[in-house]
């Protein structure tokens, strides 16, 4: 069994930046493929990045492309997503999820294992 761990999330103003990590534990996680998701009240939970267990395709969000970066290092067992330029509109419950498939997925029906949430607020 999987289990995720994100870390890393918070307060921050308008245009501030934040790094979100994920860190799984019971197994390694090279070989899954790893996105990030975030729900905000009253909201469908939606996918903002997502990456290939090789880090050779990644998907984002037209909301968050250009502002914030998926990657991963298999060494450290660690994935992260760097939100730079953050706006109000980005403030949700952040969570890591895990697939283990060869192809990329963006949906949360795609995902086998999922982390407990990280809060991240951007104020105005």
């Amino acid at each position: 069994q999987v289990q995720l761990v994100e870390s890393g999330g918070g307060l921050v103003q308008a245009g501030g930046s934040l790094r979100l990590s994920c860190a799984p534990s019971g197994r390694t996680f090279s070989n899954y493929g790893m996105g990030w998701f975030r729900q905000a009240p009253g909201m469908e939970r939606e996918c903002v990045a997502a990456m290939t267990w090789n880090a050779g395709r990644t998907y984002y969000s037209d909301s968050v492309k250009g502002r914030f970066t998926i990657s991963r290092d298999n060494a450290k067992n660690t994935v992260y997503l760097q939100m730079n330029g953050l706006k109000p509109e980005d403030t949700a419950v952040y969570y890591c999820a895990a697939r283990y498939r060869a192809v990329l997925g963006s949906r949360p029906d795609e995902y086998d294992y999922w982390g407990q949430g990280t809060q991240v607020t951007v104020s105005s």
